[in-house]
């Protein structure tokens, strides 16, 4: 960075003149010192960017690593950290769980809407060492339906001091949240195999006070319990629904039925 300050003395003592100098040296120093840290912390910043496989470029953004999860329209690569990538319309491989293990690169798009999402553009998977063979080209406008903000998350009432005598407790009330984990477990139906999933609630000494059992869903819930798969207890956001018989809710501690919309650390 060139910086050039024409000083113009002429008619001025010599003692002005000295005045001026200096303070137009140091005023160009600080300008010198202030456009190398600006020079610096930019290149930084695109460094940055580069070891999270994230690369942003008129705005869109570039991705590239290897995906975690894939489920629905949903794709986590933990490279490109802070993004849920969304696939939205039909893949050439299939759908996106065919991508989980797979190293691929592609363009997204950013929604000031959903800061968190990126919606794809492309991708390419990698075939080989210099070879990437094209999946996936956005064709379809953007459309997500189960999706849940933070904003919208905020709507839902915390259920507390839950217990099976007090069904008060969750009855009339449309959309809920609750601190717990879940358990899946495999009964037989005829010949049939089924899985039952249930929320266990927990008081705040960690012991269990009752079971919502769910019922369905959605893909971004599973999505982000896989995602957060090492936690062995979330937040659970749902629609309650049916309560169970008062025998069934004495003798097994099952409350009601739910249906789960998201499922994260907060």
């Amino acid at each position: 960075m060139a910086i050039r300050i024409s000083v113009s003395t002429k008619g001025k003592n010599k003692q002005e003149k000295i005045v001026l100098t200096l303070g137009f040296s140091l005023l160009a120093l600080l300008l010198v010192i202030g456009g190398s840290i600006s020079c610096k912390k930019k290149a930084g910043e695109e460094m940055a960017l580069g070891e999270e496989g994230l690369v942003a470029k008129e705005g869109i953004i570039l991705f590239e690593g290897v995906v975690n999860v894939g489920i629905g329209k949903y794709l986590f690569i933990p490279e490109a950290s802070g993004f849920d990538i969304i696939v939205q319309g039909p893949m050439e491989s299939g759908d996106v769980s065919t991508l989980v293990g797979k190293e691929v690169k592609g363009r997204g798009a950013f929604s000031p809407e959903k800061p968190s999402i990126l919606i794809a553009n492309d991708i390419e998977v990698k075939e080989s060492e210099r070879d990437w063979r094209n999946v996936f080209t956005r064709t379809e406008e953007f459309v997500i339906d189960d999706y849940l903000d933070l904003e919208a998350r905020e709507k839902f009432k915390v259920l507390k001091n839950l217990s099976f005598e007090k069904k008060e407790g969750w009855e009339g009330i449309e959309r809920a949240k609750i601190y717990g984990k879940l358990e899946m477990e495999t009964v037989t139906e005829g010949e049939e195999e089924k899985e039952i999933f249930r929320i266990i609630v927990l008081d705040a000494k960690d012991n269990e006070v009752g079971k919502i059992i769910v019922d369905n869903f959605t893909d971004f819930s599973q999505y982000y319990i896989k995602k957060l798969k090492f936690f062995d207890k979330l937040w659970f956001y749902f629609t309650v629904k049916d309560t169970v018989e008062w025998r069934v809710r004495r003798r097994t501690r099952e409350l009601f039925h739910a249906d789960v919309l998201f499922s994260g650390l907060f």
